[in-house]
Parts: C-alpha cells; structure tokens; sequence
C-alpha cells in the first residue's frame, strides 16, 4: 500500500496549490514517503521538494484511505493512504515552476471551483475551514472519477 503525505499552506485568505500538467488538476504539494519515514517529516520533505520553501508548524488534518475500483465499481484495483498537513505560514520563497508542475497562490474560495479530484476537494476544503480531523475514505474509477466518499470528522480544539 502506497502512503502519501501532502501539505496546504494557506496565507493572507490564499492557498498555494500545484497545478499538475498531466490533467490540468490542482493538488496540495506532497509525494510519497519514504520506507521507515514519519508522516510528518514526508509532508514537510515533500513540500520543500516541490516548492524551494519551509512549512511554518504544520499540522495534521486529515487522514484518508484512496481505493481505485474498476470501471464497474465492484473490484478494488488499488489502495492508498494520504495524510494532509496544513501550514499557516511559510519560510522561504516558493518557486513557480517545478518539475512537478505550476506552483500558484489561490484564493481560499477557489477551492471549491478549480480543477481537482473530488477527494482531494473535500479533504482541502475541510484543512482550511474546520477544526478537528477528517477521516474518510474515497472510491474511484481508474480514470478518478469519485464514485462515492465516507466522511468523519473529529472537532477538536486545534488552533489556527
């Protein structure tokens, strides 16, 4: 199983996201993580790689299992986890162009409009206006169309 760490730095109401060229998508920076590697040292590692800058306290926010079903819905074709961290700030500044992608300041509220898997839209949107955990796990078709989402979120009394 692949585990997969990324990290949302949100500041000033925006957010930087990595515009990814295969399909024009918009994703937090992140990557997988390394054999033996804490979830917290792959997402601040991750987003240094594909941004040139340093998270700020980063913190976790959600913890998601991705399971990819085949057309039909009915078999499990593969399986991840992803952890999102998000940052209120951040030390350095960030490249615009990587290897990666197209790093871009969006204002908060893009999120719910711009290009991106459906999960990652739920995941991100939660990171930046709720307190707590999110826990869930989303199905999709190879192609990542979502077929559906479970979703449960744990208030806490994190601070922003």
């Amino acid at each position: 199983m692949q585990r997969i760490a990324n990290l949302l730095v949100v500041k000033d109401g925006h957010v930087l996201l990595l515009k990814k060229p295969r399909r024009g998508w918009y994703v937090a920076p992140g990557g997988k993580m390394d054999a033996g590697e804490s979830v917290y040292t792959a997402a601040v590692r991750e987003f240094t790689e594909e941004t040139g800058a340093k998270p700020v306290n980063p913190h976790v926010k959600g913890i998601y299992t991705m399971v990819i079903m085949d057309e039909a819905g009915e078999n499990v074709k593969d399986e991840w986890m992803l952890y999102t961290f998000v940052a209120h700030d951040l030390a350095g500044t960030p490249w615009t162009t990587t290897t990666e992608g197209e790093l871009e300041w969006h204002p908060i509220e893009s999120l719910q409009t711009l290009p991106m898997a459906e999960g990652d839209r739920t995941n991100l949107l939660f990171a930046v206006s709720q307190n707590g955990m999110q826990y869930g796990t989303f199905f999709y078709t190879e192609q990542f169309k979502l077929l559906r989402e479970e979703i449960q979120n744990s208030v806490g009394g994190d601070r922003q």
